[in-house]
């Protein structure tokens, strides 16, 4: 499970360059037990959720789709 990074209380964030990044994860948001929203969209689940699994069991291939 990942979750976000604080140091004293505080969030901590770091800019990281895109030719640094390994390679792309599949992230699946730990949900509760409310509904969700309709009007919510795919890139505010970041700052909806606060812990999500990475899918073991996705590869490059997972996002050929995509492109």
């Amino acid at each position: 499970m990942v979750e976000l990074s604080s140091v004293d209380q505080h969030a901590h964030f770091a800019v990281i360059h895109v030719d640094t990044i390994f390679h792309s994860a599949h992230l699946i948001p730990l949900y509760g037990t409310d509904m969700l929203p309709l009007v919510m969209k795919s890139h505010h689940i970041l700052n909806i959720f606060t812990l999500f699994y990475i899918n073991k069991y996705a590869d490059h291939h997972t996002f050929e789709i995509a492109c």
